[in-house]
């Protein structure tokens, strides 16, 4: 026989359903605005960092590189990233983020980040904050989607 959720479990699974169908929503407004999506936002914000060979990219972003070259190339097309051959690998692309790229990223991080503080943060003490990036990690590392489980 299967049991159904602890409470706790309950509860946890009717918080992150509450975030992700209605503070998500909230918090793709402060880029749909500008045309991009979530996964696009992403990328860029990863670019600004540092050029990324594509296959680098795909992991940070979590997505598959057939996804990542379809994105890229709207990037490319809007004028946010360019592609140039890797210099230690001639078989491979580096993406690195264009001024303009980085001028749209600058009109909305402060815009994303306000708004994540209002859907989640402001509502968390700074050690349920750890507490939550701990556990997402263990989550977000055993689905493969985070590289180690802590912030580089």
């Amino acid at each position: 026989m299967v049991e159904g959720l602890g409470e706790d479990e309950q509860r946890a699974w009717q918080g992150l359903l509450a975030v992700m169908l209605v503070g998500i929503p909230q918090v793709e407004r402060t880029f749909r605005a500008h045309g991009l999506v979530h996964i696009e936002y992403g990328l860029l914000n990863a670019l600004t960092r540092q050029p990324l060979r594509l296959s680098d990219l795909a992991t940070v972003g979590n997505v598959s590189i057939s996804r990542l070259s379809h994105r890229v190339s709207k990037l490319v097309e809007r004028g946010y990233v360019r592609l140039r051959p890797d210099a230690s690998d001639g078989r491979a692309s580096v993406a690195e983020i264009t001024d303009a790229g980085r001028a749209v990223i600058a009109q909305i991080a402060p815009h994303h980040a306000q708004a994540l503080r209002e859907v989640l943060f402001d509502h968390l003490t700074p050690e349920q904050t750890a507490a939550l990036a701990d556990a997402m990690q263990v989550v977000g590392t055993k689905l493969g989607a985070c590289l180690d489980g802590r912030p580089h």
